[in-house]
């Protein structure tokens, strides 16, 4: 009666355990070899896709082109902060020119740079006629902070006018007195 119990559950070319429990519990050696199959069928679609030779101009230029977006914005994120720090009101004056761009505008270049990096979901919802209003409430400020930074630049025209501070003039005339060319008159002198 034992045998036959054991026949019955592991015997005649099957196992009614084994069959059981793969119910509840992937075979692991039939899944490798599932995921093994699936590995080589991927491999063999991305060798076929290469097998085609792309002899003509509009492919390659193509082939190019996809191959700029990542490194343009890794070598221009480098860019930004070389300029900021060559030239920080240049970069300023720039900077004032972003902040006019809408919301709308940048969620769109989120939308764009996510779903090309892989993104699957854009989570925040937009409010487009708001961005646009405080958009174009920041213009004035935007163009009176850019006029303030061209002022400042030390190749603007005039920028080093004293204008009718007569006190001002008179301090940026006067020489100083330099006391390394005292010692050195008072020395060849003496």
């Amino acid at each position: 009666m034992f045998r036959e119990l054991i026949v019955a559950l592991f015997g005649g070319g099957r196992n009614l355990v084994s069959q059981t429990a793969e119910v509840f519990r992937e075979n692991v050696e039939a899944g490798a070899a599932r995921a093994a199959g699936l590995r080589g069928q991927a491999m063999a679609q991305l060798g076929a896709e290469f097998a085609v030779s792309r002899q003509g101009r509009f492919d390659r230029l193509m082939d190019a082109v996809n191959r700029l977006p990542r490194p343009a914005l890794a070598l221009g994120t480098l860019g930004m902060f070389i300029a900021a720090m060559v030239d920080p009101l240049w970069f300023a004056a720039r900077m004032q020119g972003l902040a006019l761009v809408p919301e709308p505008l940048w969620w769109l270049l989120g939308v764009i740079v996510s779903f090309y990096f892989g993104a699957r979901y854009q989570v925040k919802h937009q409010a487009f006629q708001q961005g646009i209003a405080e958009t174009l409430a920041r213009a004035p400020q935007v163009m009176e902070n850019i006029g303030t930074l061209e002022k400042m630049r030390g190749d603007s025209p005039g920028v080093a006018d004293t204008g009718r501070d007569a006190q001002l003039t008179l301090s940026a005339t006067r020489p100083e007195a330099n006391r390394a060319l005292g010692d050195w008159r008072r020395a060849r002198a003496g």
